[in-house]
């Protein structure tokens, strides 16, 4: 049995101090201390790396260029939304169905930026997204068909105002 003396009671809790202040205190404590050890600086993927994620999905197969087509605007003002669509050539039925799409670029912090899964129902090879870019860079379309063929696509985008892009204050 409790008694009222075990209970909280607001109106002896220091002035300006609640349960729901100190807790939001120590999560900002919490975060502060997680950020003071992620590096603050400007941060993209290399060229290398670019090569290691391409790898990575193919297995070290020969990617091949054509049937993919991606289609980016050349010249974009802003990188923090970038209107993009891929589309393969496919009748999408044994051998030639397309498994999934994978769209990376060179200059974003990551080199990863979305993989398409397509299912046995798909009936059309194809998406559009809106993706972020960090600098001018080449952007890659691959898809990876049932036979275990890899086809490519890439387009050379020169961005005017960047995006994913952390700078040191």
């Amino acid at each position: 049995m409790s008694t009222t003396s075990d209970r909280y009671d607001p109106k002896h809790a220091p002035a300006g101090l609640s349960r729901r202040h100190l807790i939001a205190g120590a999560g900002a404590a919490g975060l502060a201390g997680v950020l003071s050890i992620v590096p603050l600086s400007s941060v993209t993927a290399t060229p290398a790396e670019l090569k290691t994620a391409i790898e990575t999905i193919t297995s070290g197969t020969t990617v091949k260029p054509g049937r993919v087509k991606l289609e980016i605007a050349p010249l974009v003002e802003s990188g923090f939304t970038v209107p993009c669509k891929v589309s393969v050539e496919s009748s999408m039925t044994g051998a030639q169905r397309v498994n999934a799409i994978h769209i990376l670029n060179e200059k974003n912090p990551q080199p990863y930026v979305i993989s398409a899964l397509l299912g046995p129902r798909a009936a059309r090879a194809e998406f559009a997204t809106r993706i972020r870019l960090a600098d001018s860079q080449t952007v890659i379309a691959i898809a990876e068909m049932a036979d275990g063929s890899f086809w490519s696509d890439q387009v050379k985008v020169v961005v005017t105002l960047g995006a994913c892009v952390e700078e040191a204050l």
